[in-house]
């Protein structure tokens, strides 16, 4: 059996230079200023004092609604009677709480845009700007 020796170039391709391989050659060299100043920027003190002002609001907060959210998944499970009391008319704290539960998703979704309106936009827009800079 004879087996004809496999060739990239078909009669579509040019026979010169592979120009995929310039392509790729210059998207993994052009970038590598961009990716020094990104670590640069990355590894700054403005970065990591921005990075400390979303965690430090961000998680705390994320750990209270995780913790309120279990409450109202225990109480549920099993406070039953607790759950099943009348508040008024037919209306019980179950769907009170149940209701709370939206209430303090879209409350904490404000605050948080508030936050990072005031506090968090403002200094990556000043990194951003520095990065575009090429400072």
């Amino acid at each position: 059996m004879d087996t004809a020796p496999i060739t990239t170039e078909g009669p579509d391709e040019p026979d010169g230079p592979d120009v995929t391989a310039t392509a790729a050659t210059a998207a993994t060299t052009a970038p590598t200023g961009a990716a020094d100043r990104f670590r640069e920027v990355q590894s700054s003190a403005e970065f990591g004092e921005l990075r400390r002002t979303q965690r430090s609001f961000a998680f705390p907060l994320t750990l209270a609604f995780v913790s309120w959210y279990l409450l109202y998944v225990l109480l549920s499970n099993y406070a039953g009677d607790f759950m099943g009391s009348t508040v008024l008319g037919n209306i019980n704290v179950a769907f009170v709480l149940g209701l709370a539960q939206f209430l303090t998703t879209f409350l904490i979704a404000w605050w948080y845009s508030r936050h990072a309106a005031a506090k968090l936009d403002p200094k990556a827009e000043a990194l951003r700007a520095r990065l575009e800079a090429g400072e």
